[in-house]
């Protein structure tokens, strides 16, 4: 068994194109895994007690956890650039021509351009969370060559922890031309939603609708983007236990007809339909922080905080229950699913390693050492 184990390791490695970017959580450090081995290390990456990877075409970027944002190469494996957006920061969100960043110590939105040139300072007064970039488009369009082009409005859309609201910033060209030769552009408030809930933390984007989730409040908010209709969803939630780790809304799954969401406070995981109508309530090893979809949709991988960190549950998105439950020893603060093999990568920061998960046996095949890592974040080369 263990032989046939390692050759569908080397036959799965072979066929693996993706880039695997680790963040080491105590090093200023990210780590690189290609072919399930340790390829190197991009370092002197600041405060990485929380750090967030994300991709827009060849560019890569990074916020650390005090507030420095940094551009890097994913192929070439190194760092370009970095400008601090605050004493402290959270969360970014990318678009074709601008990095938006939500701060938290200096409670401010902080938009620059792709190459991290500053453009515009939002502020607002709050630590903010939960930004994302939605993009209005008409129905109607015109011919370039062989295409057609619709004409969309573009909008930033974050939460404000501290004073409990949801803002929509439209995004303007100027007529003006930046030093880059590119059109310079600047975001004004087009509409705020007062008494959102109690106390955001995180919201997802799912096609028109921005869904934010609250610490105080047991509920779940629904801004439509099109129409900025808002509503508060019940999430019935019983005896809520401290948070020890805070849900990432960010991962979220959402099928076809389903949202699976994890409750704040409770063992339990909420699936809605379309309409957010509640189906059913999972029972999980404890509170939830990510369910993470896997790329067939037919599995979501659960993560916990406290006692249940080293537990990673896998559960079936149609029947509803769970097929596998992993007891990995240390502390899981993270999974994610391959989309190039059948393969489940879960990051161990208690015992220093990521795990790669086969999914088919549902056998871990092989271990790479990281010094404390944290997040996972795949690259793939258009």
């Amino acid at each position: 068994m263990r032989k046939i184990l390692l050759l569908l390791a080397i036959l799965l490695g072979l066929l693996a194109h993706e880039k695997l970017f680790v963040v080491e959580r105590e090093e200023s450090a990210l780590a690189i895994i290609e072919d399930h081995r340790f390829k190197g290390e991009i370092p002197e990456m600041h405060n990485l007690n929380h750090g967030v990877v994300k991709f827009i075409e060849e560019d890569g970027y990074l916020i650390t956890r005090d507030g420095y944002l940094i551009k890097f190469d994913p192929v070439k494996e190194r760092k370009i650039k970095e400008v601090r957006a605050s004493k402290s920061a959270i969360g970014f969100t990318l678009d074709r021509d601008f990095v938006a960043v939500a701060n938290y110590a200096d409670k401010t939105v902080e938009i620059y351009d792709r190459d991290l040139r500053h453009i515009q300072t939002i502020d607002t007064g709050s630590r903010n969370v939960g930004i994302k970039v939605y993009k209005r488009c008409g129905s109607k369009g015109y011919v370039v060559g062989d295409n057609l082009v619709r004409p969309c409005t573009t909008y930033l859309v974050f939460s404000l922890m501290d004073l409990d609201q949801i803002w929509v910033m439209k995004k303007e060209l100027l007529k003006c031309i930046a030093p880059n030769g590119k059109p310079m552009f600047r975001f004004h408030k087009v509409h705020v939603v007062e008494d959102a809930g109690e106390m955001p933390f995180d919201a997802m984007l799912n096609g028109n609708l921005y869904i934010v989730g609250f610490f105080n409040s047991p509920t779940v908010g629904v801004l439509n983007l099109d129409t900025f209709d808002y509503r508060r969803l019940p999430l019935q939630l019983e005896k809520r236990r401290p948070v020890l780790k805070v849900p990432h809304f960010g991962f979220w799954s959402v099928t076809e007809d389903k949202f699976f969401i994890p409750a704040v406070g409770e063992n339990r995981v909420f699936v809605f339909d379309r309409n957010f109508r509640l189906v059913k309530t999972i029972e999980v090893a404890g509170n939830p922080v990510f369910t993470v979809l896997s790329p067939d949709r037919k599995y979501i991988a659960v993560t916990f905080s406290g006692k249940e960190f080293p537990i990673v549950e896998i559960i079936d998105t149609e029947s509803f229950r769970q097929i596998k439950r992993f007891d990995f020893g240390g502390m899981v603060l993270h999974v994610r699913w391959s989309s190039e093999e059948p393969l489940l990568y879960v990051s161990n920061n208690g015992n220093s390693e990521v795990v790669g998960v086969e999914t088919k046996g549902w056998k871990p095949i092989f271990k790479v050492a990281v010094p404390k890592p944290s997040g996972l974040f795949i690259f793939r080369k258009p």
